[in-house]
């Protein structure tokens, strides 16, 4: 499991790519060919997963949550 710093870098490099994907830097041509670096979408699941992650260990492996109870007690 990664530590709490290993996921800090890594989210720190997936919010480095998410500005070069909005920025333009992503895709390139050589000759007839387009390439594509990364896909913004699968970049933005990453930052929110591993947003999550330091979240959760920051709570002790907790996900903060809560519950409602409508109309009378469980």
């Amino acid at each position: 499991m990664a530590t709490l710093t290993e996921l800090q870098e890594r989210l720190a490099l997936y919010k480095q790519a998410e500005t070069a994907i909005l920025t333009g830097s992503q895709e390139y041509q050589v000759g007839k060919r387009r390439l594509t670096r990364a896909n913004l979408a699968e970049v933005q699941q990453a930052i929110t997963e591993l947003e999550a992650r330091i979240s959760a260990v920051g709570n002790n492996g907790l996900f903060g949550h809560s519950v409602t109870v409508f109309g009378g007690r469980r």
